[in-house]
């Protein structure tokens, strides 16, 4: 079983369809149907099952595809080693970042990188910050990029932070605020295993029960800042998000929130790593990078 092969049980897996698969392997569906049989006879046991909604894996397919990304892992970490060997700043570099971070600020930070060392291939994935960390422990990724508080037993370093403010039409008074129409941010339910995190709400609720002996009134639940924003533009109500999504350009009346402490209530966004895979060229360059950007 050659790359190839394991390439083709990965996107079998992935895609769950021969026709998806076969389009990122780009060849034809009828040639990798021809492999597949191949594999079965050389193994002399069935691998797929189709059905109505598309292919399935039989246990012993299920065994190959887990070997087959098991020794795709093993192939990249080998290629990586090698070339990191003469310490050669070249090849794959995979990044996981938070959402927001991938669309507003990782764009020209990769366009100054690719600048310095032309011969890497950034491999970007976009998720929750609980997944970002999920892939990082796996070590599926080189370097994550999370907003909020996570645990981590290893590198971290803090990129930037902004205030939580509340935003809205016109001045409000904190103490009118119950009474008030509310957005609220839902954030998104994750099961990523071993991810015990301090969610966004739980932030924000905790703030309320200092002040407040009744819960806020809550009108509106959506499931972006963005959104959030949009309806206070439209007086619907205010709402509690990070700083960073306002703009003087929205027009918004905002106030920053404090804690009983005194101290301001902030997002904290954070650079993940582990010091082991620093060995790899690729990795270091950019954690140093970052840190330099951040600085």
């Amino acid at each position: 079983m050659n790359e190839k092969d394991c390439l083709m049980l990965r996107y079998l897996a992935e895609e769950q369809s021969l026709t998806k698969a076969a389009e990122r392997l780009f060849i034809t569906q009828p040639a990798l149907t021809y492999r597949l049989q191949q594999m079965e006879r050389e193994f002399g046991v069935p691998i797929i099952i189709k059905n109505a909604k598309g292919t399935k894996f039989t246990p012993e397919g299920e065994y190959l595809a887990a070997y087959a990304k098991k020794t795709l892992d093993e192939l990249h970490k080998m290629k990586e080693y090698i070339a990191n060997m003469r310490n050669e700043v070249k090849g794959n570099l995979r990044i996981g970042v938070s959402s927001y971070f991938g669309l507003y600020k990782l764009p020209p930070l990769l366009k100054k990188f690719s600048v310095l060392y032309p011969e890497v291939q950034p491999i970007v994935t976009c998720a929750l910050s609980s997944e970002i960390v999920e892939l990082l422990t796996q070590e599926e990724i080189h370097v994550g990029v999370i907003r909020g508080e996570y645990p981590w037993l290893y590198s971290k370093f803090l990129l930037h932070d902004e205030p939580i403010c509340i935003i809205s039409r016109e001045p409000i008074e904190l103490d009118k605020l119950p009474d008030l129409p509310q957005i609220h941010y839902k954030q998104p339910i994750t099961h990523s295993p071993g991810s015990v995190a301090v969610p966004f709400g739980d932030a924000i609720y905790a703030w309320w029960r200092e002040r407040y002996n009744r819960p806020p009134n809550i009108t509106m639940q959506v499931d972006s800042y963005e959104t959030c924003k949009e309806m206070v533009k439209h007086g619907l109500g205010y709402s509690i998000i990070p700083g960073i999504f306002v703009t003087p350009s929205d027009g918004l009346y905002s106030l920053e929130l404090i804690q009983s402490n005194g101290e301001l209530m902030k997002r904290n966004t954070w650079m993940l790593y582990k010091e082991s895979l620093l060995h790899l060229a690729v990795a270091d360059r950019f954690v140093g990078f970052m840190k330099e950007q951040h600085a």
